[in-house]
C-alpha cells in the first residue's frame, strides 16, 4: 500500500495538464453564469461598472495562475516523473520475484538472452524463495536450446547493484549443442550435467534501458525541463543529420553511380604544351561502349547471367539495408519532434489557461445559467474539443506530418478567436449567436421580390 500511495503521489502532478484547462474553463463559466442569472452584471453596468472593469482582478488572478502552471510544467512535473522512474526501476531491483507469476511461464530477461521461468511456489521476504524452479533459456535467434531444473532457488538483489543472482540448488542442466560442422550436427549432440548449485546472473539495466526506450516519446521528455529540452533538441538534430549524411555517403559509394569527378592535372597539361609527341603517344583509343546495352551484348551469355545475378544481388542488399535504416531513422526523427513538442507544450499549457478563461467568463455572462447543469455541458463540450484537437495535433507532429510546434499551439490558437469573439459579444450585450441580421436580410429578399411582383 505504500509502494501504491507514492505512485499516486508521485502521478498527481503529470495529470495537471488535463485537469487545470478543464478547471479554468468550468469554474469561469459557473461563476460568471451565476453572477448574470442573479443580474449581477445587470447592476454593475447600471453603477457604471464594465465587464472587462468586472474581470480586471480575475484576469490578474489568472495571469498569475498562468506562471504558476509554467513553473510547475518545467519544474515539479518532471521531477515527479524523475521519482516515479526510479521507483520502478528501485522495485526490479529489491523485489525481482513480482515479475514471476506461481504455476506458469513467465518472461524474465536477462544476461543478454531470453528466460522463461515457472515456479511452484514462491514465499519468504519479498519472495525471493522459489520451490520447483524450471527454466527455459533461448538464443538470439529466439530457439530454447537450455532447460534447466532445481528443486529450489533463491534471488538475491539489491538497491545499490544492477545485478540480480539466481541461485539454484539440488538440480539438471541440458543444453542442445549446435557445432558449424552439419555432419556432426546430424548426431544431436547435447550436453548433460546435475548440479548443487548454479547461479545465473541478470543484468536488469537492461532491461530499464528497455523500458526507458519504449516509453521514451511519453517518460523522458516529460522527466526534462525547458533547458534540457533546448539542449537536447540541438544535440538530436546535429546527430540526426550526420546519421542521414553517413548513411547517404554509404549507399552512394555502394552503388558507384554518382562517381566523383576527378580534377584534370594540370602538370600532364604543361607537358602536352612542351612536348606535343607526348600526346599522341600517350592518348587512348575512345571506348566503342556508351550504354549499358551496349555493354551486356559485348559479354558471352554465363558472363551476362553473372552480372545480371551480381546486380540483383546488390540491389537486394541495399534495398534491404535503406528499409532498415528507415525505421531507425523515422524512430530517431519522431523521438527528435517529441521533445519539440513538449518544449512548445510547456508554454501552451500556461497560456491555454488564460485563453480558456476569456472563453469560458464571456460564455457564461451570455447563456446567464448557473449551477452544475447547462454550463456543466457546455464546459464539457469546450474542453473535450479543446483535448481531442491537441491529441490528434499531437499524434501529427510526432509522426512528422506537421511542425511540433504547430502540433502544440494548435489547440490554444483554434481556442484564441473563439474567447476573443465570445468577450466581444458579451461586452457589447449580444447573444451567443445572433440570427437577427440574417433573418432581416431575408425579410428584405422577400420584400423586394413582391415589390417587383407588383410593379
Amino acid at each position: 500500500m505504500v509502494i501504491i500511495g507514492k505512485f499516486i503521489f508521485y502521478f498527481i502532478p503529470t495529470l495537471v495538464d488535463k485537469v487545470l484547462p478543464l478547471t479554468v474553463l468550468l469554474s469561469s463559466i459557473l461563476t460568471f453564469g451565476t453572477f448574470a442569472e442573479n443580474y449581477e452584471f445587470a447592476a454593475m453596468k447600471a453603477s457604471g461598472i464594465s465587464l472587462q472593469r468586472g474581470m480586471r482582478s480575475l484576469i490578474l488572478f489568472v495571469l498569475f495562475l498562468g506562471l504558476v502552471t509554467f513553473f510547475f510544467a518545467n519544474d515539479v512535473i518532471p521531477k515527479s516523473e524523475q521519482k516515479m522512474f526510479n521507483l520502478r526501476k528501485n522495485i526490479a531491483k529489491v523485489k525481482p520475484a513480482a515479475a514471476i507469476t506461481e504455476g506458469v511461464f513467465s518472461d524474465f530477461e536477462g544476461t543478454g538472452e531470453g528466460m522463461n521461468i515457472k515456479v511452484d511456489k514462491k514465499y519468504g521476504e519479498q519472495d525471493r524463495f522459489l520451490d520447483n524452479v524450471i527454466i527455459h533459456k533461448k538464443t538470439k535467434q529466439n530457439i530454447n536450446n537450455t532447460v534447466i531444473k532445481a528443486k529450489s532457488g533463491e534471488l538475491i538483489s539489491s538497491e545499490e547493484s544492477d545485478i540480480i543472482q539466481l541461485v539454484l540448488k539440488d538440480g539438471n542442466y541440458y543444453e542442445d549443442v549446435m557445432p558449424n560442422d552439419s555432419k556432426e550436427r546430424r548426431k544431436q549432440p547435447f550436453a548433460k550435467a546435475d548440479f548443487e548449485k548454479y547461479t545465473i546472473n541478470i543484468d536488469i539495466s537492461e532491461l530499464d534501458e528497455q523500458d526507458l526506450e519504449e516509453d521514451q516519446n511519453i517518460t523522458t521528455n516529460k522527466m526534462k525541463n525547458v533547458g534540457r529540452l533546448i539542449k537536447d533538441i540541438d544535440s538530436l538534430r546535429e546527430n540526426n543529420l550526420e546519421k542521414v549524411e553517413a548513411f547517404s555517403k554509404n549507399v552512394t559509394n555502394r552503388m558507384g553511380a554518382f562517381p566523383v569527378k576527378r580534377p584534370r592535372d594540370t602538370t600532364q597539361k604543361k607537358l602536352e604544351l612542351i612536348q606535343p609527341e607526348i600526346k599522341k603517344n600517350t592518348e587512348k583509343e575512345e571506348d566503342s561502349i556508351t550504354t549499358i546495352d551496349g555493354f551486356i551484348e559485348s559479354l558471352e551469355q554465363w558472363e551476362q547471367i553473372q552480372v545480371m545475378k551480381k546486380a540483383q544481388n546488390e540491389i537486394s542488399s541495399i534495398l534491404n539495408t535503406v528499409k532498415s535504416k528507415k525505421n531507425e531513422l523515422q524512430s530517431r526523427y519522431k523521438f527528435y519532434n517529441s521533445h519539440i513538442l513538449s518544449l512548445h507544450q510547456k508554454y501552451a499549457l500556461a497560456l491555454s489557461c488564460i485563453i480558456l478563461f476569456f472563453v469560458g467568463a464571456p460564455l457564461g455572462a451570455i447563456i446567464r445559467k448557473g449551477g452544475l447543469g447547462l454550463p456543466m455541458v457546455v464546459a464539457i463540450i469546450l474542453f473535450l474539443t479543446y483535448y481531442f484537437i491537441g491529441v490528434f495535433a499531437g499524434n501529427y507532429a510526432k509522426e512528422g506530418n506537421i511542425h511540433p510546434a504547430i502540433g502544440a499551439w494548435l489547440p490554444t490558437l483554434i481556442m484564441l478567436p473563439l474567447g476573443i469573439s465570445l468577450t466581444r459579444r458579451a461586452t457589447a450585450d449580444k447573444g451567443l449567436v445572433g440570427f437577427g441580421h440574417f433573418i432581416d436580410r431575408i425579410k428584405s429578399l422577400f420584400k423586394k421580390k413582391d415589390s417587383e411582383e407588383d410593379q
